[in-house]
């Protein structure tokens, strides 16, 4: 299954969570490998809508929230470096939209 191209990639979850410093689980200095930044935002929300064009989503979990899909890949970064990452999707209860939930580093097994 893949995640719509329309799916919901709030603004505030680039700009407020993902390329901001963070005392815990910061995703900034992981992110700035590739070139992502602050002065960027728009790169990095073009590169996890690319990914989810290609990406293959895998069902995870479900809460009273809605139900949870992983989407694994490469985010290529605006100097040209590649991020290998989980993406993680939410297929909100309320409304059967997909919303952008998180990234993190694709732990290779």
């Amino acid at each position: 299954m893949r995640i719509p191209e329309d799916a919901i990639i709030p603004d505030d979850k680039i700009t407020r969570y993902l390329l901001v410093q963070k005392a815990r689980n910061d995703k900034s200095k992981f992110l700035a490998q590739a070139g992502f930044t602050l002065e960027n935002p728009e790169a990095l929300m073009a590169a996890i809508q690319s990914l989810i064009v290609i990406g293959e989503a895998v069902e995870d979990m479900g809460n009273e929230y809605g139900v949870f899909y992983q989407v694994a890949g490469e985010l290529i970064g605006v100097n040209g470096v590649s991020l290998c990452v989980v993406t993680i999707w939410l297929q909100r209860q309320i409304d059967g939209k997909f919303q952008f939930v998180t990234l993190k580093p694709r732990k290779e097994s």
